[in-house]
């Protein structure tokens, strides 16, 4: 059974701090009436609850109108904590696939261009990025490599010729995490990633040629390179595969045990967590870093033979096709950032758990191209339906910590669509739309079907009632790749 909740807005709810003894703030929840009823059956709001334990938490937990239930934080969760106030750091709260994040290119390429060569673009996309559960990649990274990627992130792809200085400007942090040192990073995470740099990996993860659809702000469009209706996009969703996982899974085993040692008393043993500043909390945020240094690394990898697919289908080179990027955001990370909480300025560990960064117009960390418009925003939806380019705002600041949804959201367990769509063919009825899929595994496409997924219009307008982000243009899939 769900919490009990009070409304506070058209597009927020209350957990009352009162729920439950131990809670040290409010659960806040963005979601629409409709978003709303689709969560009272998930344990996500019980998440939500309990994140509120959390030594040195401000403000509330919140919950993005994508949320829906996961490892210790729901997907979709965020929570800040006062690091000078004893605040924690929680791998609960950042999730297993470190820096999965979401990289948008823009072409100049239409719609008719691209169709009559969409199978073979598709067909070289799926044979140049590697995908599929366990997939290696086509770098093999030896020991003094993996440390390089720890360190440098992106720049390390774009210094070995994956890219150029203007994918880095539109990178969030340009493509690296200062503070990452492989010295906390162990054996088995360096093993792993070893062979899966530039890789798509399996699941959720995708590599989707798109047409836009309607273009909603003109002006934050012209400034992302997007000129209008038909005009095709690159959109990638990916992480740090194994080295995060492996990195996020070492640190719950040593917080499993360190939460004692601090005293720290949380109601689910998957919100471990110790004090930002512990050596546990210290080693732990270095790792993270190293780990989101991969996934960085990752994306810039794939962008490149994104680029490299299109220039030998189209024979022109990607600049000559205008293949320039517009953005590149991480979710599922913890970040040290400065926010005013009850007018007070404050030094916050933010985790971002199955959420993505929102900043406004005029913040200092954004490139100078979009200093006027605000941070692109990116949020897919699913593979059937359509993908929202968005901006971050003020409103978000003030009310999320700078933060909005990440994506469509579940809305169902894999287990359950498989079940429910045993003995359809996904890929021939995406074809019918005039979708080319292609898949590692034809088998786990019912998992990725669109009914699996919340509406991501509906969890966008939500986002956007709330004043979490505001709508951009809206593009829908032509081609995928799936892992």
């Amino acid at each position: 059974m769900a919490p009990p909740l009070t409304r506070l807005d058209a597009y927020r709810w209350q957990i009352t701090a009162s729920y439950k003894p131990g809670m040290r703030v409010p659960g806040v929840i963005f979601a629409s009436d409709a978003l709303m009823e689709q969560l009272q059956e998930d344990q996500a709001l019980e998440q939500v609850a309990n994140v509120a334990f959390l030594p040195g938490i401000v403000g509330a937990s919140l919950a993005m109108p994508d949320v829906h239930w996961g490892y210790g934080f729901a997907v979709g969760g965020i929570a800040a904590t006062d690091v000078g106030r004893g605040g924690v750091v929680s791998p609960g709260g950042v999730g297993f696939d470190i820096n999965c994040g979401v990289r948008l290119l823009r072409t100049g390429l239409t719609e008719d261009e691209v169709r009559p060569r969409l199978r073979d673009l598709v067909s070289a996309l799926f044979h140049n990025v590697p995908s599929g559960l366990g997939s290696s990649g086509r770098i093999r990274l030896g020991g003094e490599e993996v440390d390089d990627v720890m360190r440098q992130g992106a720049r390390w792809a774009v210094g070995q010729g994956m890219g150029v200085a203007e994918d880095l400007e539109a990178t969030e942090g340009h493509g690296c995490l200062a503070g990452a040192d492989p010295t906390d990073v162990g054996e088995r995470p360096r093993q792993r990633g070893a062979g899966q740099l530039g890789t798509l990996g399996s699941g959720n993860h995708f590599l989707e040629v798109q047409a836009v659809e309607e273009v909603f702000d003109a002006a934050g469009a012209g400034a992302m390179g997007i000129t209008g209706v038909g005009q095709v996009t690159v959109m990638f969703h990916c992480g740090s595969r194994g080295f995060g996982h492996q990195v996020c899974d070492d640190a719950i085993k040593v917080m499993t045990t360190a939460v004692k040692r601090y005293g720290i008393d949380v109601p689910d043993r998957q919100l471990a967590c110790v004090p930002v500043r512990s050596p546990e909390g210290e080693a732990y945020l270095s790792a993270m870093r190293c780990a989101a240094n991969y996934a960085f690394a990752n994306r810039q990898a794939i962008a490149h033979w994104v680029r490299e697919s299109f220039a030998g289908v189209f024979g022109r080179s990607w600049q000559a096709l205008g293949m320039s990027q517009v953005y590149d955001v991480c979710h599922n990370i913890a970040k040290i950032e400065e926010h005013t909480v009850d007018g007070a300025a404050l030094s916050l560990c933010v985790h971002r758990k199955g959420a993505t960064r929102a900043f406004p117009p005029g913040h200092p960390e954004l490139p100078q191209r979009y200093q006027a418009v605000g941070q692109p925003v990116l949020i897919p939806g699913d593979m059937g339906r359509y993908s929202y380019l968005a901006v971050g705002t003020q409103r978000a600041m003030e009310v999320s910590f700078g933060s909005t949804c990440h994506g469509a959201g579940r809305a169902e367990s894999r287990g359950a669509a498989r079940r429910a769509l045993k003995g359809r063919d996904i890929q021939r009825e995406l074809e019918a739309q005039g979708i080319i899929v292609m898949a590692a595994s034809r088998g786990d496409l019912a998992e990725e079907a669109s009914r699996a997924y919340k509406d991501v219009a509906n969890v966008i307008d939500a986002a956007e009632g709330a004043g979490l982000c505001r709508k951009v243009a809206r593009m829908r899939p032509l081609g995928v790749v799936k892992g």
